[in-house]
């Protein structure tokens, strides 16, 4: 005989404390979400460091061909890693 899904209880198992409880339960339900800050927040700070020497480069006169298909792919780049974060930190809010 197999018992139904039940859902998690509310309280902590015994000799846990709730606040480590609430932070596992967090985790379950959104896991790796530090992580995936740390890699949004490298990505685009990667990008705005792409496109700042790029734009130096440029404004320098070292201008290559594919200079402005660069610049939009770092700015893509930036774009997407602040959308995703800001997305992050309102899944984050929802769930708190």
């Amino acid at each position: 005989m197999t018992l139904p899904d039940a859902p998690p209880p509310n309280r902590p198992p015994q000799g846990m404390s709730p606040e480590r409880y609430a932070r596992l339960r967090a985790e379950a339900k959104a896991p790796y979400r530090g992580l995936r800050r740390v890699v949004y927040l490298t990505a685009g700070a990667s990008a705005a460091i792409g496109a700042f020497i790029m734009i130096t480069q440029g404004l320098a006169g070292r201008a290559t061909a594919d200079l402005g298909l660069n610049l939009l792919i770092q700015f893509g780049v930036l774009g997407t890693a602040g959308l995703l974060l800001w997305l992050e930190s309102r899944g984050a809010k929802k769930t708190d």
